[in-house]
């Protein structure tokens, strides 16, 4: 009922509260915490604390009192939902300082325990969706006459930077600060040095209480809100909880946005070709796993995010290290992420990190090296995993159909779905590789530019990529080559949401591949004679090569094997990992159906689906407020491309002056000038090509696509495939020069501009533009009637 802080177990943590087991944890660490213990939930009957506990109490305020003669205390509460993540209580219960005799501390413990009932924790309970009734834990320890109080934030709670601490320091206690009843004078310290502003009598103190602000934040493992005092010189700890304001996922309202962790920059270029839309809780905290299949990452914040429920990557996270070093430019690393997630905008504040070349020579760079060597594993993994992926996938549909009872089923993703799910995102992950890009500047040098982009545009050889078989099979199956079942278990699983579980796959939809024959049927076109004229440019381009430089022919041939293997590789792993998620979307159906909650499985997270199968339904009573909140989402224009520091969707969305493309936080963008007569994209696959615009959204469409015009659209994925050799030329809002858009219209010789921020708010359908793919431009000839 009863242990010192010094003594604490982790196992008694549940029942300690979030204040007493961080002061638990922090003193045990050796942090100058003041001597106390706690009373743990199980010491009270209702609000009385029992006979056998205040027995133990007595007996360690007697050995307190023996170590410090004259001592007082501080009686304070520790609920169980207190000081967390998601809720502070910060001044809603009561506390009770300079407290003398037993019989005091005694009415204090009572006191405290007894305001959990009071109107304000009541109040404070509602507005953040929690339980109105909370468990009380009790820590008393040393009261500390303090000659300055203060609090001190490792990260900005307004603006998320991590590059900057602030706080706040009183004279005496600080029990007024945080209750909001004294002025306070403010401070800040700059994180990557230390460099401190504030008032001088805190001077003294200032570098002590910053090396305790970084250390604190590295263990407790998330940006920390300190309370702290100094009294006689000697700087202590007398709380610690997670920066509330800092949290993305709300658990009540299923409202996700990473924007709240910090201060950083977010592209969706690729993110939103795997997800072009909203995805539900399960959706987005199943691939939320994706990477953990890989190995380690040096930053507590991954590399990829949501924000408002749609798929994001952390451009900050991934360069901020490297910006530390002196001898690379910032403007470098924007320029080689942007093959990747696509164009940064001119401008855009780029927000940073914390990251001290130490660490940087220490962590992040032993764990580059280790990756590459993981990486290299996987890879040579990687035709395994493409051969059994569809016998895998068909074991497990029949396994998760015949499970009768959820432990089964959920003992069925522990064993079997998540590890092999795990598995392909490693395999997808290392297939990743800008070899392309590398040989086409080496080739520059020796051939043409129209040369060398065709030399890297025939990858697939004499075959043909994954994301192209959907439209090469469709007209085997219209020419008899192939039959219908062999089709559907092929590219049946292949679709425009085809990693959102919510959706269904194309192969569960009787009547799909009738419509995608109908459509072919409507508008034929010969994909291998598209196929056959870029193996041509290939052909000829190699010759010249060859013929002007026959020493160095050997060796660029083998490099060219090498990134064509790598790219089908890729686009194979891809194709079997999205089988995979079909396996997961049919075992969070049957999930549904065992548990009696049906579709609404996916407005819960991955844990709660699994302890909705242990019996544990806690959970579902956010589901309709978390509906709703994904309604509303699904409602929201598709947000921009790039968007740096906090974002909020909904006041975006609001906004009758709002850019499409980009949001900056930081300082307002001027938009892009109307009247431009060229759009600037991402140099996608060559060619330049005249044609009318037809802007479309969906791919359900597709027909209003005629043979000969521009494709114009936000993103596309491997369900917009189909439409591809109707095309003229691709324009896309969203991409980069590794994107599915560009891949494929590589292949088909088809000129793409990919990344342009915001094609689709600058053209209509009717425009009539120039497409230069080799450039990645976009230019405005006429406007439509």
């Amino acid at each position: 009922m009863l242990y010192s802080l010094n003594e604490l177990p982790a196992s008694a943590f549940g029942q300690a509260g979030g204040k007493g087991s961080t002061l638990a944890r922090l003193a045990q660490s050796g942090y100058p915490v003041p001597d106390g213990f706690v009373l743990l939930t199980s010491a009270f009957e209702d609000d009385r604390l029992r006979p056998a506990a205040w027995t133990l109490a007595q007996a360690a305020l007697a050995r307190m009192r023996q170590r410090t003669p004259g001592l007082t205390f501080a009686v304070r509460s520790s609920a169980l939902s207190e000081d967390s993540a998601s809720a502070s209580f910060a001044g809603e219960f009561e506390s009770v300082l300079d407290v003398q005799s037993d019989e005091a501390v005694r009415d204090a413990i009572g006191a405290v325990r007894r305001s959990a009932r009071t109107v304000r924790v009541e109040a404070y309970s509602q507005a953040q969706g929690l339980a109105e009734t909370h468990e009380v834990a009790v820590v008393v320890q040393s009261y500390v006459r303090a000659d300055h109080a203060g609090v001190l934030f490792t990260a900005d709670p307004v603006t998320g930077s991590l590059m900057r601490m602030t706080g706040e320091v009183v004279r005496g206690a600080g029990d007024k600060l945080v209750a909001g009843q004294a002025n306070a004078q403010a401070f800040t310290f700059d994180r990557a040095n230390g460099k401190y502003a504030g008032p001088p009598e805190l001077r003294p103190h200032a570098r002590r209480l910053y090396r305790l602000g970084v250390k604190l934040d590295a263990a407790l493992g998330a940006p920390q809100d300190i309370e702290w005092v100094i009294a006689g010189g000697r700087l202590s700890i007398v709380q610690a909880r997670p920066i509330t304001s800092l949290r993305g996922f709300n658990p009540v309202t299923g409202e996700w946005n990473d924007t709240l962790l910090g201060d950083f920059l977010w592209s969706n270029g690729n993110g939103a070709e795997i997800q072009p839309g909203v995805m539900p809780l399960l959706t987005a905290s199943v691939m939320r796993l994706w990477g953990q299949g890989y190995g380690e990452w040096w930053s507590r914040y991954p590399a990829s995010g949501y924000i408002g429920l749609r798929s994001y990557f952390n451009i900050t996270v991934q360069i901020a290290p490297f910006a530390r070093l002196p001898f690379i430019r910032t403007e470098r690393l924007i320029q080689y992420v942007s093959q990747w997630w696509g164009r940064i905008p001119d401008g855009v504040s780029l927000p940073l990190m914390p990251f001290s070349f130490r660490e940087i020579v220490t962590v992040v760079l032993p764990m580059y090296l280790r990756s590459a060597r993981r990486f290299a594993r996987f890879r040579a993994m990687l035709p395994d995993f493409v051969a059994r992926a569809p016998g895998w996938c068909r074991e497990m549909r029949q396994r998760i159909a015949a499970s009768m009872e959820g432990p089964a089923l959920a003992t069925l993703w522990a064993d079997e779905i998540r590890p092999f799910f795990l598995l392909g995102t490693a395999m997808a992950s290392a297939a990743n590789s800008d070899i392309r890009n590398q040989i086409e500047a080496q080739l520059r040098k020796w051939v043409s530019e129209e040369d060398a982009n065709a030399l890297v545009s025939n990858l697939g050889g004499e075959g043909f990529f994954a994301s192209l078989g959907p439209v090469v099979g469709l007209q085997k199956v219209a020419r008899g080559e192939m039959s219908r079942e062999a089709y559907l278990e092929a590219y049946g699983h292949r679709g425009p949401d085809e990693f959102n579980l919510i959706h269904p796959q194309p192969v569960e939809d009787p009547v799909w591949l009738d419509r995608q024959l109908a459509e072919l049927e409507q508008n034929p076109v010969d994909v291998e004679a598209l196929l056959d004229g870029q193996r041509a440019r290939f052909a000829a381009a190699w010759a010249r090569l060859a013929d002007g430089h026959p020493r160095r022919a050997r060796a660029i041939r083998r490099r060219l094997d090498q990134a064509a293997q790598l790219a089908y590789q890729r686009e194979a792993a891809r194709s079997e990992i999205t089988r995979v998620v079909g396996v997961i979307r049919a075992w969070a159906l049957r999930a549904g159906e065992l548990s009696g909650m049906g579709e609404d499985v996916f407005h819960l997270t991955l844990d709660e689906v699994l302890g909705l199968l242990g019996g544990d339904d806690r959970a579902c009573k956010y589901i309709p407020t978390r509906r709703e909140t994904y309604a509303r989402y699904c409602a929201l224009p598709a947000y921009p491309t790039v968007i740096s520091g906090r974002f909020d969707p909904f006041a975006w969305a609001a906004d009758p002056n709002r850019r499409a493309d980009v949001f900056d936080a930081h300082a307002p963008l001027a938009g892009p000038d109307p009247d431009a007569a060229v759009i600037v994209g991402v140099a996608g696959s060559a060619g330049t090509v005249e044609g009318l615009v037809r802007w479309i959204d969906d791919p359900a469409d597709s027909g209003l696509l005629q043979r000969g015009e521009v494709l114009v659209t936000r993103t596309t994925n491997v369900g917009w495939t189909p439409l591809f050799p109707r095309a003229a030329a691709i324009v896309t809002d969203v991409g980069a020069a590794m994107s599915h858009a560009a891949i494929v219209a590589r292949e088909l010789g088809i000129p793409a501009v990919v990344g342009c921020t915001n094609a689709t708010a600058r053209l209509k359908t009717g425009d009539r533009v120039r497409v230069n793919g080799l450039r990645g431009t976009v230019e405005i000839l006429a406007r439509a009637e």
